[in-house]
């Protein structure tokens, strides 16, 4: 019985729909360390966001300000995956996504995002994300949910040794 419920789950799980993926991985310069505010409701939370380039993809590995993992995942083949054994975290997987979204140059936009439009500081992709950039390396993020209200996330990169 548990296990047609775990299966039943990971179905479900599996047919929450996706974020939006680019045509093709963007010129990113990696690894990159990066600290997430998220902000909702009027409340704050602090994370450590570390991107890499693997052999095939991108690792994502979140986590909070005691190194304590909150979600990890791989982009490979434009396929997010499991990294691990945290449970799924769609939250994640969409604040990931936006992310790479905001970190594709410019010049690649069209391309990578056809649907997307950047006039001068702000970029968008549907009514979905929303990035305004205070410059290249910072800048906030709107994720509009299916329901409730939007969240924020301020992204700012981390220097070596720093913690949010």
């Amino acid at each position: 019985m548990i296990r047609i419920l775990l299966l039943t789950l990971l179905l479900l799980g599996g047919c929450a729909s996706q974020a939006p993926l680019p045509v093709g991985t963007p010129d990113l310069q990696l690894p990159r360390q990066l600290h997430v505010q998220r902000v909702q409701a009027g409340q704050s939370q602090d994370w450590l966001l570390i991107i890499q380039q693997e052999s095939g993809g991108l690792r994502w590995s979140m986590m909070d300000p005691l190194g304590i993992p909150q979600a990890r995942q791989r982009l490979i083949d434009g396929q997010w995956q499991a990294d691990g054994l945290l449970p799924p975290n769609p939250e994640a997987r969409e604040l990931f996504a936006a992310l790479l979204f905001a970190m594709t140059p410019e010049h690649e936009l069209p391309a990578r995002y056809p649907s997307a439009r950047q006039q001068g500081t702000l970029r968008r992709l549907d009514s979905r994300w929303q990035v305004e950039f205070r410059s290249p390396e910072v800048f906030s993020l709107t994720l509009a949910p299916a329901r409730d209200q939007p969240v924020h996330f301020n992204i700012s990169p981390l220097s070596n040794g720093t913690t949010p």
